[in-house]
């Protein structure tokens, strides 16, 4: 960059780091969702359970968006819309980003489109499970704008399914929302 000329920023203001390949967002192409469980695979590691496939993913209803770089998939993020109560709520039920790709604004542009969508659709809130002090966890959610809710109806549902899968078992999770303004 130019001496003197404007630093390129993020959505929160922070100067934007240089990337080698631009990042894209998108909505999800029946084409890369043959991709999205070894994203979630690689991007959990070794202790995860087998990821559902893409077309399972794309199956349920909400809306799954990818980042690509260069033609591949590098990250997704999945939002499921879960019946609660007279309503239904955006639910952020995962966000996977390639461990070579991460720490690049990758995931934060990933739920920023997820709660634009969200909010497109008309949801007043996005909430998500997560682990609380894993630092790509909780913190980074914390930092855009999520914070942490105690679970009633439907998410307090969800979260009793996580103990009964033994997800608590790696540490502690909680649920988070953030509100989403209207345009």
């Amino acid at each position: 960059m130019a001496r003197g000329s404007p630093q390129r920023r993020d959505l929160r203001g922070a100067p934007r780091r240089a990337s080698h390949h631009l990042i894209t967002v998108r909505a999800a192409r029946p084409s890369d969702l043959r991709h999205l469980a070894g994203v979630e695979e690689e991007a959990d590691g070794a202790a995860a359970s087998p990821a559902p496939s893409g077309g399972e993913r794309a199956d349920q209803p909400g809306h799954l968006l990818v980042a690509s770089s260069a033609g591949e998939v590098v990250g997704f993020a999945h939002v499921v819309l879960l019946p609660d109560g007279h309503g239904v709520r955006a639910h952020l039920e995962q966000l996977s980003v390639l461990p070579q790709h991460g720490r690049r604004g990758t995931g934060a542009r990933l739920v920023a489109a997820a709660a634009e969508e969200a909010r497109w659709s008309g949801f007043d809130r996005l909430s998500l499970c997560t682990y609380r002090d894993v630092a790509w966890n909780a913190p980074f959610y914390a930092r855009l704008g999520f914070e942490v809710v105690e679970p009633t109806g439907v998410l307090a549902e969800l979260r009793e399914r996580e103990r009964a899968l033994g997800l608590d078992e790696a540490g502690e999770r909680v649920v988070m929302e953030l509100a989403l303004g209207r345009r």
